[in-house]
């Protein structure tokens, strides 16, 4: 097995990744295994270091989970309330509260993180 150490470069996380990917199917109990398991370690410290995701816009991933399922807005109601209030909410006017973020969740399975502000 090569030398390994943390990742500081984009081109040490490429070359990482490329090899991650040469033996992503090794089997458990064997060197490359043992490498694979390291150098995921390697990859996602680097990756929570240097890349940064941008927050989720919860009533994107509603409308999104939505039109994933075929559904309209009128099919939210039960969940939100009125046709008016619906409007109001995939609209951005109005906010998802937490009632709303857990029946969200169980309808639409959007998971519960996408409802919580981000905090630096």
């Amino acid at each position: 097995m090569k030398h390994y150490k943390v990742l500081k470069t984009e081109e040490e996380y490429k070359q990482t990744l490329d090899r991650t990917i040469q033996i992503f199917h090794a089997e458990p109990g064997t060197r490359e295994f043992e490498e694979l398991e390291l150098l995921l370690v390697l990859v996602k410290d680097y990756e929570d270091k240097h890349i940064i995701l941008p927050a989720l816009d919860p009533i994107d991933v509603i409308k999104l989970k939505m039109e994933e399922r075929g559904l309209k807005a009128k099919d939210l109601e039960t969940i939100i309330g009125s046709k008016s209030h619906v409007y109001l909410v995939l609209s951005g006017k109005r906010e998802v509260t937490l009632k709303m973020a857990r029946a969200l969740r169980i309808f639409l399975g959007i998971p519960p993180e996408v409802f919580l502000p981000k905090v630096i």
